[in-house]
């Protein structure tokens, strides 16, 4: 059975004056009382009951069916204007899905998020931790947002740099360079293991670049899958890092020396991508104005 929503708004809009005249008069729009009843009395064709009783002049009265459907569809009617206002207004909230690599969700977003959350509390938040960016997940509609480090950005892809990593080098406590004055350069351990990431992940190629930019050609390389536990490989004595880091704090470790590398503040961006489609899309738009770019 298909129900007509002109006919159901004007069987709600007689319940909610309590007779045909009055419902005319109270319409959004411009319809007569013949026009009103007759789309009551088409709706109980197609439902096979009665749903007004007439109880005095003009004055009607809903039947059980009536008070039935009536419970089911008010709500709708009623709560249509504030909808269509946060539509226009581009105010509304619902869910926001998040894929972010391991360094962004602990270093950029929980303050990103708590900004976000205190603003738009009518946002609800899915936040999923990544070990690779997966653009396909934005083009099928399963995240609303990457936050990771891209090298490359698709052009299936708009993005924004959310943060700036600054690079770090993580040696071993015990290495003799380590205990210099001014501490360690990168230099110093030219032929030493190296600890990376795995070489799936985008931030493999920009260490060894930065290794190939100093000379530095690793004896062996020693692969892990965050900054983590690339610490805890440095920590144990396995070799030296270089590892991304975003915040004015150095990255801490108990047995690892870390120090800030010269290098372009802005050459290692965090990103934040959506699909085109999610330009206008009012939960993105809540999310990036709530993002205070992180160096």
């Amino acid at each position: 059975m298909t129900i007509q929503l002109h006919r159901l708004e004007g069987f709600y809009r007689v319940a909610l004056a309590g007779g045909y005249a009055r419902a005319a008069r109270q319409f959004p729009y411009p319809i007569t009382q013949p026009a009103v009843h007759q789309q009551v009395r088409k709706l109980e064709e197609e439902l096979g009951v009665t749903l007004f009783d007439r109880v005095a002049k003009d004055q009607m009265e809903l039947t059980a069916a009536g008070k039935h459907l009536h419970a089911f569809c008010a709500p709708f009617f009623e709560e249509l204007p504030a909808v269509l206002r946060s539509i226009e207004a581009s105010s509304f909230g619902g869910t926001l899905r998040i894929d972010a690599s391991g360094l962004a969700l602990r270093r950029l977003m929980p303050a990103w998020l708590s900004r976000l959350r205190k603003a738009r509390p009518d946002i609800h938040i899915e936040l999923e931790e990544i070990q690779q960016p997966d653009i396909e997940r934005l083009r099928l509609g399963q995240a609303d947002l990457l936050v990771d480090y891209l090298p490359e950005l698709p052009k299936s892809v708009e993005a924004r740099a959310v943060a700036y990593c600054q690079i770090y080098l993580a040696v071993p406590r015990e290495h003799p360079c380590a205990k210099r004055r001014y501490g360690p350069r990168l230099a110093d351990f030219r032929g030493d293991p190296f600890v990376s990431y795995h070489p799936s992940l985008p931030h493999h190629a920009m260490q060894l670049a930065e290794l190939e930019r100093n000379g530095n050609r690793p004896s062996r390389l020693l692969a892990a899958s965050s900054v983590d536990a690339i610490l805890s490989f440095v920590q144990a004595g396995l070799g030296y890092s270089i590892i991304p880091w975003v915040g004015t704090q150095s990255p801490k470790a108990a047995g690892v020396v870390t120090r800030a590398l010269k290098h372009d503040p802005k050459a290692f961006p965090i990103v934040a991508a959506w699909h085109p489609r999610s330009k206008d899309n009012p939960l993105v738009q809540a999310a990036m104005a709530s993002i205070s770019i992180a160096y």
